[in-house]
């Protein structure tokens, strides 16, 4: 009976363990995609610059507080700016400014985001 229930309390304690949420960004690849996605067709150089573009750039900077914040949004911009066809690699770099935004990395498919702070 004495072995049951240790065994019954080392589950739970495994359980407890595996469950336990761990820390993680609170910007997901979802909000990237949406904060940005005003600037898709002026990243393509199709469109101007919009004020929902910058006001999305903007908010994503301000929800990336934290370092893992910080290397979450970049691995989605990278991910994302290799995924839009025709994307003008040197409007990407450059939007950040062009918004009057200070993100501390360049927006591009070669960044290494693990080294983000």
């Amino acid at each position: 009976m004495a072995s049951r229930v240790a065994l019954c309390s080392l589950l739970a304690l495994a359980f407890l363990l595996i469950a336990s949420p761990r820390a993680e960004s609170a910007v997901s690849c979802g909000t990237v995609a949406s904060a940005v996605s005003p600037c898709v067709n002026y990243l393509k150089g199709a469109a101007p610059l919009s004020a929902q573009c910058c006001s999305g750039v903007k908010s994503l900077n301000g929800a990336a507080s934290t370092t893992p914040d910080r290397q979450a949004a970049c691995a989605c911009l990278k991910s994302l700016a290799g995924k839009v066809s025709g994307l003008k690699p040197a409007l990407a770099q450059g939007l950040p400014g062009k918004c009057g935004a200070n993100v501390p990395y360049p927006i591009s498919t070669s960044v290494d985001c693990s080294k983000v702070k």
